[in-house]
Parts: C-alpha cells; sequence; structure tokens
C-alpha cells in the first residue's frame, strides 16, 4: 500500500513538472526560455538597459540577467507584460527604494533610449538626481503620451527647472508626484486637462506663482497636495469642481484671500490643510457643510473672526481641528463639544475670551487641547481625572485671567502655567483690579490686567510664534 501510494505521488510530480515546463516554453515551445534567447525584443531589450546605462552608470551592462530582464532574474524594479507574444516594460523604478534596488550614479542622466519604451506604464525615481543639477528633458515626454499612467520623481534635490508643459499631454496619466525635488517656476496650465489624474503631489520644491483656474477642473483627483513651495495668489474659485477630492493640503505657501465658499462642494474631503499662508476674511460657513471632514488645520493664518459662527456640530467626522494662530476672537462655543471624534483642538495662540466649557472633558476620544496664549477667564471645572489623562497635551498658559480651583484637588495637577484661583483674585486685588469673578463669561477683559499687559503681551508674540510652530512639528510628525 505504501509503495502505491509513492508511485502516485511520483506521477502527480511527473505531471506537476510537465505543466511548470509548458508554462515556461510555451505549449508549442513558441518561447524557449532558459534553453534559449527569451522571448524579448533585441530594440526593446537594448532600449531598457541603455536607458538604465544612464542612471546608474555605464558599468552595469545586465551581464548577469538570464534569459533576459523579464526572466528568471529579474531587475529589481523592472516589471514586464506580454505584447504580441513578447515581454516588454511596462514599469521601471531607479533609486534606493530596497535594499537590492539599482542605485543612482552622482551623474545621473536621461538618455533617448528611455522614451523608446513605447509600452511603459510607471516609472519612479527615488534618490537619484542630487548633483550636479540636471533639468527634465522637455522634448521627449511626449512620446508616452499613449502609454505612461504613472509618473513619480521623489527626494530628487538635483533635479531643477520647470515642470515641462509636456507633462499635461500625458492623456491617460492617473497619478504625477514630484515630490522633494529642486523644481522652480510656474505651474504648467495644461495639467489640468489630465481628465483622468487621480492624485496630483507636487509638494517640497520652490514652485511659485498662482494656482491656475484648470486645476479646478480635474473632477476625477483624488489627492491634491501643492504644500511647502513658494505658490502665491488666491485660491480659485474653481477648486469648488473637484468634487472627488479625499486629501487636500496646500500648506506652507503664501496664498492669500477668503477661503472661498464653493469648497462647500467637495463633499468627500477628508482632509483640508491650508495653514501657514495668509489667508484672511474669517471662517467661511462653507465649513460646516464639508461633512466628511476628518482633518481641518487652518493654523498660522491671519484668519480673524470667531467660532461662534460655525455650526460646528455638523463636523460629526471630525478629528483634528487646529485654528491656533488665525486671530480668532469671541469664545470657544459648546457646539464644539458635539463632535464626539474630536482627538485634537487646537486653539492657542489667538485672542479668544470667556470660560472654557468644562463639557469638553465629554469627548471620548480627546487627547490634546491647547488654548495657551488667549484671554480665556474664571475656573477651570475638569475633573482630576480629566488632567490625568491629558498630561502635557491640556495646554493653557498665558491666559492670566484663567485659574484652578484648589478646593478638590492640589494644584500641581493642573495643566501648566495655570495659577490657583486666590492666586489670581490677589493678584487682581493688589493690581486694584475689582471685576474678577469665577466663571463670569460677561466679564470685561480690561479690568483683568494691569495697564502694562498689552505692551507686555507684544513681548511675548515671537515667543508664543515659536512655541506653536513647536508643537505642530511635535504633534504631527
Amino acid at each position: 500500500m505504501e509503495m502505491g501510494l509513492i508511485r502516485r505521488r511520483i506521477v502527480v510530480m511527473i505531471v506537476m513538472v510537465s505543466l511548470i515546463g509548458m508554462c515556461i516554453n510555451g505549449e508549442d515551445g513558441e518561447f524557449e526560455g532558459v534553453e534559449g534567447e527569451g522571448p524579448m525584443v533585441k530594440t526593446e531589450q537594448e532600449a531598457l538597459y541603455s536607458a538604465i546605462q544612464g542612471f546608474v552608470g555605464e558599468g552595469w551592462n545586465g551581464s548577469d540577467l538570464y534569459p533576459d530582464p523579464c526572466g528568471w532574474t529579474p531587475i529589481q524594479g523592472v516589471s514586464c507584460d506580454i505584447f504580441d507574444g513578447n515581454w516588454y516594460v511596462t514599469s521601471l523604478n531607479i533609486g534606493s527604494i530596497l535594499d537590492n534596488s539599482l542605485s543612482c550614479t552622482p551623474n545621473a542622466t536621461f538618455y533617448p533610449y528611455l522614451f523608446q519604451l513605447k509600452h511603459l506604464k510607471s516609472l519612479a525615481f527615488f534618490n537619484c538626481f542630487s548633483a550636479p543639477p540636471i533639468a527634465f528633458d522637455s522634448e521627449n515626454w511626449t512620446m508616452f503620451s499613449d502609454s505612461l499612467e504613472s509618473l513619480e520623481f521623489r527626494s530628487n534635490p538635483g533635479l531643477t527647472g520647470t515642470i515641462p508643459a509636456a507633462f499635461g499631454q500625458l492623456k491617460k496619466l492617473q497619478s504625477l508626484v514630484l515630490a522633494e525635488n529642486g523644481l522652480s517656476g510656474g505651474l504648467p496650465d495644461n495639467i489640468g486637462n489630465l481628465r483622468h489624474l487621480k492624485r496630483l503631489v507636487l509638494s517640497g520644491n520652490r514652485l511659485t506663482g498662482k494656482i491656475r483656474d484648470s486645476y479646478g477642473y480635474l473632477s476625477e483627483l483624488l489627492i491634491m497636495d501643492l504644500s511647502r513651495n513658494m505658490l502665491s495668489g488666491r485660491l480659485p474659485l474653481t477648486f469648488g469642481g473637484l468634487t472627488s477630492i479625499l486629501k487636500l493640503d496646500l500648506s506652507q505657501n503664501q496664498l492669500e484671500g477668503n477661503i472661498p465658499s464653493e469648497i462647500s462642494n467637495l463633499k468627500n474631503v477628508t482632509l483640508l490643510d491650508l495653514s501657514d499662508n495668509k489667508f484672511s476674511g474669517g471662517l467661511t460657513h462653507s465649513i460646516q457643510e464639508m461633512s466628511s471632514l476628518q482633518e481641518l488645520v487652518l493654523s498660522r493664518n491671519p484668519i480673524g473672526g470667531d467660532l461662534m459662527n460655525i455650526e460646528w456640530q455638523n463636523l460629526q467626522q471630525l478629528m483634528v481641528l487646529d485654528l491656533s494662530s488665525t486671530r480668532l476672537t469671541g469664545g470657544v462655543p459648546e457646539s464644539v463639544t458635539r463632535m464626539k471624534r474630536l482627538r485634537f483642538l487646537g486653539l492657542g495662540c489667538n485672542n479668544l475670551s470667556g470660560n472654557l466649557t468644562p463639557k469638553l472633558a465629554k469627548l471620548p476620544d480627546l487627547n490634546s487641547l491647547y488654548v495657551y496664549e488667549n484671554h480665556l477667564t474664571g475656573a477651570l471645572k475638569f475633573t482630576q481625572g480629566f488632567y490625568e489623562k491629558m498630561g502635557w497635551r491640556f495646554g493653557a498658559w498665558n491666559n492670566p485671567n484663567l485659574c484652578l480651583p484648589t478646593g478638590l484637588m492640589p494644584i500641581s495637577v493642573g495643566p501648566f502655567g495655570v495659577k490657583a484661583c486666590h492666586e489670581v483674585m490677589l493678584r487682581e486685588v493688589s493690581a486694584g483690579g475689582s471685576g474678577f469673578k469665577l466663571g463670569n463669561e460677561n466679564q470685561s477683559l480690561d479690568s483683568h490686567y494691569p495697564t502694562s499687559f498689552s505692551s507686555l503681551r507684544n513681548k511675548f508674540d515671537r515667543i508664543c510664534v515659536i512655541l506653536c510652530a513647536l508643537l505642530s512639528l511635535i504633534l504631527f510628525m
């Protein structure tokens, strides 16, 4: 019985080997496989090898690849597919992405052979171009207009010059990523012609000028990241046409003017980051209509206005709300406490006044609350458990008339920089103030401060900005 079982297993193994042989060699031997030349057109192989030599150096010749780069010993980062019975390169990734990836030579350059890969769908370079500076070949890119779907250049500081207008003619392009390079100049207007584009990332360059109206016509776009450039001007009203957008990041530029009400059309957006710009004109009511928002970051803009005009309870998906250093006035509305998924609330470095509602403690996921450098008043009426949960992530310093009741817990439990209420009252009395009342939201702020406080606050402005920047870096790393 055991001998019969062994025989059956041997038969199965023979059949499996035969099937594998058919897969490798073809049913009628049309692919010679390891016994002969691989099924790659010679001109395609020569174009690939020559193109790669431009990036990794002339010393590389692919001689250790058998039978070809699409065979048993493929190049890391090269993928192929069969067209008309032959292998063609469809994906090429150059740079130190993985340990065994091809590394670029210091004088990497574009050879024209690259553009002879007529079935190339994906092309990516990572940390390849450093020195000397090299610019895009602006003429040959149109040769990829019928094939290329993804084009990426990441972390190439030596890649300089402008973005070729030819990129706007890559009509099948779905992903264009030019991040952390040395690119400059303006944004090509015809990028807006790429109607199938799903991802547009141009962050971390030195791009200047205005954002073109045509960029608002990318109705299939899911991700737009133009952050960390020097873009200026107003946000185009056409951005209301980005109806599919999920993430919109325009932070760290020089954009100005009002935040247009047309953004209310962005019903699917989960991240809106406009921080570190020059936006003004107050918070637009359109924000409350963006019901899918999970992160809203508008910090370090001279926006002005107050929080009371927004129905924050409409933003039930919101987890991060950062409005620090936006020149807000007025009080903190209780509607903020109805955003049940809120984790981070940043209101520091503003001109907010009145009391801080203890209902914030009822937000189940809240783990960071920053209200430092404001004019908040009265007693903090949170529980000891809330303070212990928050720890250093509750920032309330430099609110001179904000205080901590001492009857129920030690002062050391409360947030850093907040004094005991009896100390604040004594200070007010010694300063000649007569109007300090715990929990009085309507109390005039003028009676809370010495006459020299406004000049003293000006001295703190620079410190405030530095603190805000440092906290943002720590919290969003």
